[in-house]
């Protein structure tokens, strides 16, 4: 999965500390659900505590998100836009999406990428130093 909030298995309690750490309200990120196989949980953070919806994958391939009762059903084609929905104001979540926090995964792979440009040989286990 190609989304820079996406963390995969990141355990409940992680999630937390990440979320809450800035103490701003609108902080979110996704990971893979620790009680439902195959299922997401979109978090974040409200008032000094995190809120988890879980994302579900149809059949046919759209992804739908348990949101507040009376909220009508909805189906999205892909997770970005599942998101983008949510960034706004008033669709079903305690507060809309505001700050993606990205994976630490990712921005590893990021310098990774960084450091490849700038140096010829980064890409073994050990770099030649010049004096």
């Amino acid at each position: 999965m190609d989304l820079p909030y996406y963390h995969g298995p990141l355990s409940k309690r992680d999630c937390e500390t990440l979320l809450l750490k800035e103490e701003v309200d609108g902080n979110f990120l996704l990971r893979d659900s620790e009680s439902v196989p195959g299922a997401l949980c979109l978090c974040v953070s409200f008032e000094k505590m995190v809120y988890t919806y879980r994302i579900f994958r149809e059949k046919n391939g759209y992804y739908k998100i348990q949101t507040a009762e009376g909220t009508q059903k909805q189906l999205f084609p892909s997770l970005r836009e599942l998101i983008s929905k949510y960034q706004k104001p008033n669709q079903g979540l305690v507060v809309r999406l505001l700050n993606p926090v990205m994976s630490t995964h990712l921005r590893c792979r990021r310098l990774k990428i960084q450091l490849n440009d700038i140096y010829a040989n980064a890409n073994s286990d050990y770099m030649e130093v010049l004096p």
